[in-house]
C-alpha cells in the first residue's frame, strides 16, 4: 500500500489485479485508453471510479423517475387512461376465471 492524496483527501491505496483477461479484451481497453488520452491504468481507474459511483447515482434518479428508460407511476397511469379510457367490459372477470380453474381440480 502507498499513501496519496486524491482530491485533497489522504488517503491509502491499494493494489488491485484482476488476471487471466483476454487479449481482445485487453485490446480493446488500450484502443480506449489511447481514445481518451489516458494510460491503461489511468482508464481502468476512470472506468473503476465511473462504476464504483453509478449505485447511488441510479437509485437517486430512479427515485426522480429520471432515469432513462424509467417512467415514475404517475405517468405509467396517465399513459394507460389515455390508451384504455373506458373500462373493459366485454370477457370474463378475473375472479369467474379463478373460480372455474379452481372448480375444475
Amino acid at each position: 500500500m502507498e499513501l496519496s492524496i486524491h482530491f485533497g483527501v489522504i488517503s491509502m491505496s491499494v493494489n488491485l489485479s484482476i488476471k487471466g483477461v483476454p487479449e481482445t479484451l485487453a485490446e480493446r481497453l488500450r484502443a480506449r485508453a489511447e481514445r481518451n488520452h489516458r494510460s491503461l491504468q489511468g482508464e481502468l481507474m476512470q472506468i473503476i471510479e465511473h462504476a464504483a459511483a453509478e449505485p447511488a447515482d441510479a437509485r437517486a434518479s430512479f427515485r426522480k423517475g429520471t432515469e432513462r428508460g424509467t417512467k415514475t407511476i404517475e405517468q405509467i397511469a396517465a399513459q394507460h387512461r389515455a390508451r384504455f379510457p373506458q373500462p373493459i367490459v366485454t370477457g370474463p372477470l378475473a375472479v369467474d376465471i379463478l373460480r372455474t380453474d379452481r372448480d375444475a381440480r
